[in-house]
C-alpha cells in the first residue's frame, strides 16, 4: 500500500550522518514534522533536489518515532524565487515556525497564512506588513498574542509579559519601549497597517513578544539581517 500523501514546506535542513539530511517539516494536517531523508546528500539521489525551502511538496514518512523517515518528496509547484530582503525574511518566517512550534501540534490555519505571506514577500509590494500579519497571527495561533482590542484609542497602554496591557496616565522613559496607543492596537488586531506608525508599534511589540517566546536566545536570520 502506498504511504498517504501530505502537503507540506521545508523549514530546515542540516546533515546527518555520512549522506542522510535531518529535515524539519511544515505540514498542513501535522504541523511540524521532523524526518531523516536517508541519501539525500548523494549526487544521483531523487530526494535531493525536492528538499528546498519555499517549494510546495507532497511528501511521505514512515516509522512509529517522533522521528520519521522520509519516504517521497515530491514538488507541486515551482519554487518560489526569493531575493535580497525578501529571501532574508522567508528565512526568518522558517526559523520562527522551526523554532516555535511544537513537533506534531496541527495549525491549518497557520498554514494558510504561511503560503500568503511567501506570496507576499514574492511580490515585493508591501513585506513589512505581510511579516507583521504573519507575527500576528503566529503568535495568535500559538497562545502568545495578548488581547488587542476594547481599547480607547487616544489612551496609552504599558504591555507587561506577565498581565498584558494596563493603561497609564503617566509615561516614564524607561517604559516608552513597551507603550503603545490603543489606536495603534486595534489597528495591529485587524492587520491593518495602512499608517507607518502602527506599522512601528506593531514592529516593537511583534519583537517583543517573539524573543520572549524564545526566551531571548537569537536567531539567526536576525544576524543575517545585520550582516547584510
Amino acid at each position: 500500500m502506498a504511504a498517504e500523501q501530505k502537503a507540506a514546506y521545508v523549514l530546515h535542513s542540516r546533515p546527518y550522518r555520512d549522506t542522510s539530511l535531518l529535515v524539519d517539516f511544515f505540514t498542513l494536517e501535522h504541523g511540524r514534522v521532523s524526518a531523516v531523508a536517508k541519501g539525500a546528500r548523494r549526487p544521483n539521489s531523487k530526494l535531493r533536489s525536492s528538499i528546498q525551502s519555499f517549494v510546495p511538496l507532497q511528501i511521505s514518512w514512515g516509522g512509529r518515532s517522533e522521528l520519521k523517515s522520509l519516504l517521497t518528496a515530491e514538488p507541486v509547484a515551482p519554487t518560489l524565487l526569493l531575493k535580497g530582503n525578501a529571501l532574508l525574511c522567508g528565512l526568518y518566517v522558517n526559523e520562527l515556525l522551526d523554532r516555535l512550534m511544537l513537533p506534531f501540534d496541527p495549525h491549518p490555519q497557520l498554514y494558510v497564512f504561511y503560503q500568503y505571506v511567501l506570496n507576499e514577500l514574492l511580490s515585493e509590494e508591501d513585506i513589512e506588513g505581510a511579516l507583521r500579519t504573519f507575527e500576528h497571527r503566529l503568535l495568535t495561533e500559538l497562545g502568545l498574542m495578548p488581547e488587542l482590542t476594547q481599547k480607547v484609542a487616544e489612551q496609552v497602554y504599558l504591555y507587561e509579559a506577565e498581565t498584558g496591557f494596563r493603561p497609564l496616565s503617566q509615561v516614564s522613559e524607561h517604559q516608552k519601549p513597551s507603550c503603545f496607543y490603543g489606536s495603534h492596537l486595534m489597528a495591529i488586531a485587524e492587520d491593518d497597517y495602512n499608517e507607518i506608525q502602527t506599522k512601528r508599534a506593531a514592529k516593537r511589540l511583534m519583537r517583543q513578544l517573539i524573543d520572549r517566546a524564545l526566551n531571548y536566545k537569537p536567531l539567526r536570520s536576525r544576524d543575517l539581517f545585520q550582516k547584510m
